[in-house]
């Protein structure tokens, strides 16, 4: 890779900017702003593409996600590529004009973490994410036309990845650092119950990992057409009356459905494994659970990811195609357009994408 040190380069021409801009529920707006200038370290990014996340719908519908509420106005966007246009001062190893995407996270702190969990910093009670409105002052993410970014959070796309994929590295990361939740998945048969974006990702993760037999299930049949196009050998329409299989060797819960958990359990086989990807809602469900105890499963949860983007990039090189899940494209001027696509399941989208700036 061409690389250098750039010290005192010269900066794009300052002026506005458009961003995508939550300011309360309901309340979304493409807001002009100053085109940032990075400082020392940091590198300048020209925006491309982005992908929209359930949590960007969260923000925009009611103004929070999980436990994360709006104090005040949030650029939306944490699953974003584009080029660099600009390295600030003690930037190496980066040019202008790579292709590139971004590690959403930053912990703050030292990083230090109990032996229990030493390295995996996804659970470190102190993290700031592209687009999260966490801790304040929020953290803006990418939906704008530039952005500035610590060079630490900056990966290189691989020759052959565009920015259009490069976008959907993040949540691929978060599919495989839930695969790799599971020591082994190879001959392995697998049910994916819920088929999303996420769990799409984790068919085609579970495939990429030597899974021997992948099983998709949803309410959806466009999602379900989704996941066959993503890997799964079969589907299961659950709409239109079809069980879950019995005696599944590993399961991945990616439906977040509280109501799902009962039948899950009972499809995963006695002594087997249940892999919970979905975010549970953080108030009291019901939920049918006996079978974890008298089929002895390990119920493991999974969490965003700690560097499994890196894996997600080779993966993108090794030849794993994520377009299949892209259904549609838009505009950045037509992004609430394009969220309220995403947020209807009616109108059969998977990912969804905001075309930024110059595109790939």
């Amino acid at each position: 890779m061409n690389t250098r040190t750039q010290r005192g380069a010269a900066r794009p021409a300052t002026g506005p900017m458009r961003a995508l801009v939550v300011h309360g529920p309901g309340d979304l707006r493409i807001d002009e702003r100053d085109r940032p200038v990075p400082g020392t370290g940091e590198v300048l990014l020209a925006m491309e593409w982005g992908g929209i996340c359930g949590s960007d719908i969260a923000y925009w519908k009611k103004g929070a996600s999980g436990t994360a509420s709006l104090a005040h106005p949030l650029v939306l966007g944490h699953e974003v590529a584009g080029r660099i246009a600009a390295l600030g001062d003690g930037v190496t190893g980066l040019r202008e004009g790579q292709s590139v995407t971004v590690h959403p996270a930053r912990v703050v702190g030292d990083g230090v973490l109990p032996e229990r969990i030493a390295g995996r910093t996804n659970l470190h009670p102190h993290v700031r994410y592209f687009g999260s409105a966490a801790f304040e002052p929020h953290t803006d993410g990418g939906f704008s036309e530039y952005r500035t970014v610590p060079a630490a959070q900056i990966r290189p796309l691989p020759d052959g990845v565009d920015t259009e994929q490069g976008a959907l590295a993040e949540p691929l990361a978060v599919a495989l650092h839930a695969v790799g939740r599971v020591p082994e998945l190879r001959g392995r048969t697998v049910l994916v119950n819920g088929c999303g974006p996420i769990g799409s990702l984790v068919v085609a993760a579970a495939r990429y990992r030597g899974a021997g037999r992948v099983i998709a299930a949803d309410l959806a049949a466009s999602s379900l057409d989704v996941a066959r196009a993503m890997g799964a050998d079969e589907i299961r329409d659950l709409s239109a009356g079809d069980g879950l299989p019995a005696d599944t060797d590993v399961v991945f819960e990616a439906s977040g459905a509280p109501a799902a958990l009962g039948p899950v359990l009972r499809a995963t086989a006695r002594g087997g494994t249940l892999v919970q990807v979905g975010n549970l809602p953080g108030t009291a469900a019901a939920a049918v659970l006996g079978d974890l105890v008298t089929r002895e499963i390990t119920w493991i949860g999974s969490y965003r990811f700690v560097d499994e983007i890196d894996d997600a990039l080779r993966a993108l090189a090794d030849g794993l195609d994520v377009t299949p899940l892209i259904t549609h494209r838009f505009p950045l001027e037509r992004a609430e357009e394009a969220l309220a696509v995403a947020a209807d399941v009616r109108s059969g989208s998977s990912k969804v994408m905001l075309r930024l700036t110059g595109g790939a």
